[in-house]
């Protein structure tokens, strides 16, 4: 979670950004549900994978020729997009597993732990001092993360749920990787190359025997996971475009709303009591680290 715009943001909307922040989480949270339902299909994750990303590049691409130029793919940190794409593509199978085996409003608030995560390995990775307001909010989130996951002994660290934080564990690297190659990189480049090494590592799979043949309605939806994640990921980069951070990412959490109705109307899923409770401590404490950490970034710049 990062608490600076990219450097290439225009004029600011907080309105317009807040609205492109919800609708990136509606698409977030229609992307979960066609992987659920593509894996509930037959499909297996890295087929799933690999459709995410290659139809991703349609909405990628037609977004750098309205904003920029191609010559934005040019990059002199092959090493850093390596990483950023190894960490990030491992958060992804373990999200979109988790996904497959879980309620879908569950696998959703897992994945809220990532803001989490990034903080407390931000201290030892980038260096970054975590004050004790933050590693409190830290501590209070993951007793959040205990309440979802139910800490009964018959009932805690089923298979999903490991996979679910893994999944949240992944995407937290992923964000630190970002927040580290962006000093550099525009934010399409980064999205362009994490989006071709996805792409790869699905069709890497396929001579393997790791893909199943679909049926026309299994295929469109596969294709749907990569237009509908494409555009989620762009909405976002442009909500950042538009409006700070600290505006637009308390709307992050709109996903789970999202996710409840997607979850009802297909699945008939009614989320579980603890789920919402440690949804709502979780997203609280992501909250409070997104105003330490915008407040600590706006002390450093006026310094």
């Amino acid at each position: 979670m990062s608490a600076e715009a990219p450097a290439h943001a225009v004029l600011q909307r907080n309105g317009l950004g807040i609205l492109l922040r919800v609708a990136a989480m509606a698409c977030m949270a229609g992307l979960a549900a066609l992987v659920k339902a593509c894996a509930e299909r037959g499909a297996p994750v890295l087929e799933i994978i690999f459709f995410r990303n290659a139809f991703a590049f349609v909405p990628v691409l037609f977004y750098i020729s309205r904003t920029s130029s191609f010559s934005i793919l040019k990059t002199s940190r092959p090493g850093g997009h390596a990483t950023r794409a190894t960490v990030g593509l491992v958060g992804m199978v373990c999200g979109f597993t988790a996904v497959s085996m879980l309620p879908l409003t569950e696998s959703t608030a897992l994945s809220f732990a990532a803001p989490l995560f990034m903080t407390a390995l931000s201290a030892p990775i980038l260096k970054e001092r975590v004050g004790i307001h933050r590693w409190g909010a830290v501590i209070v989130g993951f007793i959040g993360v205990l309440i979802m996951i139910r800490p009964d002994p018959n009932h805690m660290a089923t298979l999903g749920t490991v996979f679910g934080l893994a999944g949240a564990l992944g995407a937290a690297g992923a964000m630190i990787a970002i927040r580290e190659i962006g000093r550099t990189e525009p934010g399409p480049t980064i999205v362009f190359y994490f989006t071709l090494a996805g792409m790869l590592l699905g069709l890497a799979s396929l001579p393997f025997g790791g893909w199943v043949i679909p049926d026309m309605t299994t295929l469109v939806m596969l294709v749907c996971t990569g237009l509908v994640g494409g555009t989620g990921q762009l909405l976002l980069t442009e909500a950042l475009r538009r409006a700070p951070v600290a505006v637009v990412a308390p709307f992050d959490y709109t996903q789970l709303i999202w996710a409840c109705i997607l979850g009802y109307a297909f699945w008939d899923e009614i989320p579980r009591t603890a789920t919402v409770i440690g949804a709502l401590v979780v997203a609280a404490s992501g909250l409070y680290i997104l105003l330490r950490e915008t407040r600590r970034f706006r002390i450093g710049k006026a310094s």
